[in-house]
């Protein structure tokens, strides 16, 4: 009987922390798994969820999206937008959190900076977009003092325009995501021990070799999850080009969110959305388990 008794509670220890976890897990298998299912699902049928009796078409949908140029034109500007995205989110943000982390800048005035700095992470898309699709106006802020330094003696429609849509989109997005960086990379400068700047100081390094060989290399792990992290975001970003350009003009900022959202809502093509979507999903995937497995080496 003692031992019956012994193997319940050691039982009981080991399911008592599944059992804590199983409304989350419910809820993820609900909210997540189904979904995503259901959604691979319809990219092997046509006419789903319009058609009551949809018709099993195997890897048409994959063919007809690939084959699709409005999608590789989503795609090429997707590129665009991702890769200038994070190039410029970690150069701004690598330059601010060395200004924020140097010792020539007082408690107070470091204070100040941060609040100014953090702002545009603060904001939610709708109101990032309606801020900037002010100033962007042909009547609004920043036209106003292009011509007013002579820059330009024409209003430009920056957001209207199919040459520079794109390049606008881009410079919203890179305002917005830049403090996650500044942040990230803050608490990273503030972590690496001031023992190796002395020692480095000591062997006669100047500003230059000590970035390089002590900053840099402290940082490293760091700038490959925030890389890892800001490619999955800024791929899926939709908010914030839908509420702008709504993917024009003439498909000038399209990405592949707004591509497979107008599949499924202006076009009702809810088969090659699912198409798009399992597409970018697998994508996506692949990077995250780069992530994975890059943490896990760091622990």
């Amino acid at each position: 009987m003692a031992n019956v008794c012994n193997d319940k509670q050691v039982l009981k220890k080991k399911l008592t922390p599944y059992g804590y976890l199983l409304p989350t897990i419910i809820l993820l298998f609900i909210l997540l798994v189904i979904p995503v299912i259901m959604v691979i699902g319809y990219s092997f049928f046509d006419n789903v969820i319009v058609n009551k009796n949809p018709v099993f078409v195997g890897l048409k949908n994959y063919a007809t999206v690939l084959h699709d140029k409005n999608f590789w034109n989503a795609i090429s500007n997707t590129l665009f937008f991702v890769v200038v995205s994070m190039v410029a989110h970690l150069v701004i943000g690598m330059i601010f959190a060395l200004v924020l982390n140097t010792r020539y800048l007082g408690n107070k005035t470091k204070g100040i900076f941060r609040v100014i700095y953090a702002l545009p992470w603060m904001f939610t898309a709708s109101v990032i977009a309606i801020l900037w699709r002010m100033m962007l106006d042909p009547s609004g802020v920043l036209n106003y003092l292009m011509m007013t330094l002579h820059i330009t003696s024409d209003k430009v429609s920056f957001l209207a325009t199919r040459s520079i849509a794109l390049q606008a989109v881009t410079l919203i997005n890179i305002w917005s995501g830049y403090p996650f960086y500044m942040i990230s990379i803050l608490a990273g400068l503030q972590g690496i021990s001031t023992d190796l700047y002395e020692a480095s100081s000591l062997d006669g390094a100047n500003t230059i070799q000590t970035y390089l060989r002590i900053t840099l290399p402290q940082l490293k792990p760091i700038l490959i999850s925030l890389l890892m992290l800001d490619f999955v975001w800024t791929l899926q970003q939709f908010a914030l080009i839908w509420m702008t350009t709504g993917g024009g003009p003439v498909n000038a900022t399209e990405t592949v969110s707004t591509y497979i959202y107008k599949q499924a809502f202006t076009k009702y093509q809810y088969s090659t959305a699912s198409t798009g979507a399992v597409l970018l999903l697998i994508v996506c995937s692949i990077v995250g388990v780069l992530y994975v497995r890059q943490q896990r080496s760091e622990d």
